[in-house]
């Protein structure tokens, strides 16, 4: 005899069309909130990969060079490196206008520093704050539709009269998927949150040891040009 093959009423997709549209949309939204999760935790894990790839090359090409300029030209133009230490040699040569001179140059490349490190840190903590809201909503999100689905028991239960299996089977499985789905979401975006926020702190670190390393160069040669000026505008003895 030949098998027969029957529907599966308990599924999901037999859970979403009883649920109605209540149901159907916040799988939806948990689908949505899982997708977008995934191409943030994806597209940041590469872009951290790249950022310690440079950092393990920094040395290698910027401190061998002859100059800040000779070894930052060898970094790419993309580079978080490299424009932090094209925004500190701006701030040394173009210390100009009427506001900036009046502040002390030493201070001016190092308040650049600062709001440059700040700025590539916004852009590395970009989309980790969304990983943060999926893992604190998601499983509300899914209890929600767990909460319809054992309303919806309990009301096949009063129609019924009788807390008959086959009542209760449909939206109590419904219930349970939505929970299964609400954890499935937010579970990856807590570790993915809690990973990339780690490797995050050690790009920073590597960026702001960088920075360090550039302010201290750029003042060291402060140092150097302003002794000559000094040095030529001395009074000169008159001879005897």
């Amino acid at each position: 005899m030949a098998a027969v093959t029957t529907e599966n009423p308990y599924g999901l997709v037999a859970a979403l069309e009883q649920g109605g549209i209540v149901a159907q949309a916040i799988f939806g939204i948990m689908v949505l909130m899982s997708i977008v999760s995934w191409y943030i935790m994806i597209t940041k894990w590469f872009e951290q990969r790249k950022l310690l790839s440079e950092a393990a090359n920094v040395e290698k090409k910027v401190w061998s060079a002859t100059s800040l300029k000779e070894g930052t030209a060898k970094l790419e133009k993309n580079s978080a490196f490299r424009q932090l230490a094209d925004d500190g040699l701006r701030a040394f040569d173009h210390h100009e206008g009427k506001l900036t001179d009046q502040i002390d140059q030493h201070e001016w490349v190092t308040m650049s520093l600062n709001r440059s490190a700040s700025l590539i840190g916004s852009k590395l903590n970009s989309g980790l704050s969304f990983l943060a809201s999926v893992g604190a909503t998601a499983p509300f999100i899914g209890l929600l539709g767990t909460v319809i689905g054992i309303y919806r028991a309990l009301v096949n239960i009063g129609i019924a009269g009788q807390a008959s299996i086959d009542k209760v089977a449909g939206p109590v499985g419904e219930a349970l998927i939505m929970t299964a789905i609400g954890l499935a979401v937010a579970v990856p975006a807590v570790l993915g949150y809690n990973y990339l926020a780690g490797r995050n702190k050690a790009i920073m670190e590597r960026l702001n040891t960088f920075a360090a390393d550039v302010h201290g160069y750029l003042l060291s040669g402060s140092r150097v040009a302003r002794a000559a000026p000094v040095a030529a505008a001395a009074p000169v003895a008159p001879k005897k």
